[in-house]
């Protein structure tokens, strides 16, 4: 049996997963924590990495690995290879100035047509235009800039900073499509980096990783494994779940994020779609919500009934909730971009107020949110054909039962896994088979779901949404 690993290197802890690179069947696993926080010195990526692969009975038995990895954080190396300063990860918000001022600098056009996206300050260039205008001189050190998967590639082909014995070979640095469709300035419609774009930001242009082929082998480790080129979270989720053109794949997690498989780059003016590479050679347009499964967690401690109990109840009203409507910000919107706003319940007479209703209107509003931004996608000429339901409020029998609904096409819930880490193993099982395409392999445990579409629960939330819009 030959094995391969994939690595899962995310906000929150760092994953490890070995599988049989034939038929992806799972063999063993680990992870390890990283520190909390919107900051992190790489050096603890390292560690955790190393901690999870112990964990995971070690790697000297697999033939190939890959790092799937959070986007967006702003990793910068001196010209040893040491760490300028603690990475800026995507959700330090201090470089939203510096967003605003680059859009204004340049305009929304030039950023969606340039990069695929209108910047917020989650993306790479935004901070490294805060790091000139707040730490000029850690600016003036920065010889490389890299992501959070680049950096730990790095490491596991052998660099490392020469204080700790590395040899601070920085031409090694590498990276794939994916992830840098996040940074600002690489184009997912040209396939090059925008060095004019990076020189704005900077003040200077530092070397960047190469941009690996979508199967290009990274080099080897120092027991012999071939490495792969890695992706960004989304993009390894994706290529882990399988989806191909047509498929669409809703995580309910924190946050909910839409995205969807396409064959053609897409440059959303509005800012609502990001317009990233995929892992495969095509495109991964995405949508991001701040509201997401915590709209279930709000409905439990309102109702102070369970999970469990609020599904039951969700399943027994009727759609549209008897026109009761739920507008789910409670914590300020994104997408549609409404910082400010807060939840609202809407429609509420003696009739309608009951538990059931109530269920019933958290659960709608919910999947409304996520259908509003596979609306977003779609106005660019997609077509949803399958929708993909992960994280954790995929959980839910109500969310699952009522999203074909809402969505308007089957509904597929597969098992709990750790997508990002498979799809970094099914990349790495890529790389070492040297195919056109990558190996099929099939997960059991999917659940399909399919119900009559029911306009009337999306037509009810959109009427109430644009409310919002016309406060003064």
């Amino acid at each position: 049996m030959t094995l391969v690993a994939g690595v899962d290197t995310s906000t929150q802890s760092c994953k490890v997963v070995i599988r049989d690179a034939e038929t992806g069947a799972s063999i063993r696993m680990g992870s390890a924590p990283h520190p909390e926080g919107t900051e992190c010195h790489p050096d603890h990526w390292w560690a955790a990495f190393q901690e999870a692969c112990e964990k995971a009975g070690g790697l000297d038995d697999v033939s190939a690995i890959a790092v799937g990895g959070q986007q967006h954080g702003m990793v910068c190396l001196d010209k040893d290879g040491e760490v300028v300063r603690p990475a800026l990860l995507w959700n330090d918000n201090r470089s939203a100035r510096a967003a605003d001022d680059l859009i204004s600098e340049q305009g929304r056009q030039f950023w969606a047509e340039s990069c695929g996206s209108i910047l917020v300050a989650s993306f790479t260039v935004t901070k490294l235009r805060w790091l000139r205008d707040h730490e000029p001189e850690n600016a003036s050190r920065v010889a490389a800039v890299c992501l959070p998967h680049d950096w730990l590639t790095w490491r596991i082909a052998g660099h490392g900073p020469r204080s700790q014995g590395g040899d601070g070979d920085l031409f090694s640095l590498v990276t794939d499509r994916s992830d840098a469709s996040g940074t600002g300035y690489w184009s997912p419609f040209t396939s090059e980096y925008l060095s004019e774009i990076l020189e704005a930001a900077l003040g200077s242009r530092p070397l960047l990783p190469r941009v690996l082929g979508i199967s290009e082998s990274a080099g080897t480790t120092n027991w012999g494994a071939q490495i792969g080129p890695g992706a960004g979270d989304n993009a390894a989720a994706a290529l882990g779940l399988g989806l191909l053109p047509g498929d669409v794949s809703i995580s309910l997690g924190t946050s909910g994020v839409v995205s969807a498989i396409s064959s053609t780059g897409i440059a959303d003016r509005t800012g609502v779609v990001a317009g990233f590479a995929d892992a495969t050679g095509s495109f991964l347009p995405l949508v991001c919500t701040l509201n997401a499964s915590r709209i279930l967690d709000s409905a439990t401690r309102i109702m102070g009934i369970s999970f469990a109990e609020v599904d039951a109840l969700a399943l027994s009203a009727p759609a549209g909730a008897e026109g009761l409507r739920l507008v789910p910000f409670f914590e300020g919107e994104r997408t549609p971009p409404l910082p400010q706003a807060t939840a609202a319940l809407h429609g509420m007479t003696l009739a309608n107020c009951t538990p059931q209703n109530m269920a019933r209107a958290f659960v709608e509003a919910l999947l409304c949110c996520q259908a509003g931004g596979l609306e977003a996608i779609s106005s660019h000429g997609f077509t949803a054909e399958r929708v993909f339901l992960i994280g954790g409020g995929a959980k839910s029998a109500a969310v699952r039962q009522i999203a074909p609904s809402v969505f308007g096409c089957e509904v597929v819930v597969p098992p709990t896994e750790e997508w990002v880490a498979i799809g970094s193993a099914r990349q790495a099982a890529w790389v070492l088979a040297g195919t056109p395409e990558p190996p099929t392999w099939r997960i059991d445990g999917y659940d399909t779901y399919s119900a009559p579409a029911e306009p009337i629960i999306m037509t009810q939330y959109q009427q109430v949404q644009n409310l919002f819009f016309s406060r003064d």
